[in-house]
């Protein structure tokens, strides 16, 4: 037997409905501006850094270099652990230097690696992140178990640089390379699931607002490492 539906009820649901969409819509793209703009910020850093040899010399040629290296480190360890407590205008200052020193790090592969080898890299990465992302999205499978697999291999590929840091073997930086294709590319789809997925915990206002920084700062890692492991494997080395 069917029942009637009274419309008001209808309505109201397909309102709340539309209401979500338009939320979790503005949210996500809040996430994609942050990482955009960091990203921008991070390459123009870089570039101005490791093409200029006035600033590239003082920081990456003596004892500032390893506060260069791990200062980003710190910035992640310092927003996870803050990110709460802080303002929305302090967290985004904290994620604007983050970018920023983060490309004070990456200076050097304007060193090591053809420009124009950069630049292939990176449009091949921003292609495999957003297919890998769309993919994360878009699915109604729960990647959870993967993400954790994954994660299981990024403890492993941290373990095994830190190793090669003092052994400097090309096959092992190959091996590193190869995998952190293929562990970035997975956590990639994991963390835009959970992204997505996390909207529906967040309630509204400054949270949502937090919420897409951290959001943007997860892929933000995501698509650096996965463009250095593909730069190590497919980017033309200077003369």
């Amino acid at each position: 037997m069917a029942y009637p539906t009274d419309p008001r009820l209808a309505r109201a649901r397909f309102g709340a409905a539309e209401a979500y969409d338009e939320g979790l819509r503005s949210y996500l793209l809040a996430v994609f501006n942050y990482m955009g703009v960091g990203l921008a910020i991070t390459g123009v850093v870089a570039f101005i850094v490791g093409t200029t040899p006035a600033l590239y010399g003082p920081i990456l040629f003596s004892p500032l270099r390893w506060v260069v290296i791990f200062a980003p480190l710190l910035f992640v360890f310092f927003m996870s652990a803050r990110m709460n407590s802080m303002s929305v205008s302090g967290a985004q200052i904290a994620f604007w230097l983050f970018s920023a020193v983060m490309g004070l790090s990456l200076s050097s592969i304007f060193l090591v690696f053809a420009h124009q080898s950069i630049a292939r890299v990176f449009f091949i990465t921003a292609a495999t992140f957003g297919a890998t992302a769309l993919w994360g999205y878009t699915t109604k499978r729960d990647l959870t178990q993967m993400g954790s697999f994954m994660i299981m291999g990024l403890i492993g590929i941290v373990i095994a640089g830190v190793v090669n840091i003092f052994l400097a073997s090309s096959a092992v930086q190959f091996a590193i390379s190869v995998i952190g294709v293929v562990v970035f590319t997975g956590l990639t789809a994991w963390d835009m699931q959970r992204i997505r997925d996390s909207y529906y915990a967040l309630g509204g206002g400054e949270m949502v607002a937090k919420g897409a920084i951290m959001g943007a700062l997860t892929l933000y890692l995501d698509f650096i490492n996965l463009f250095m492991s593909l730069l190590q494997l497919f980017g033309d080395r200077r003369g």
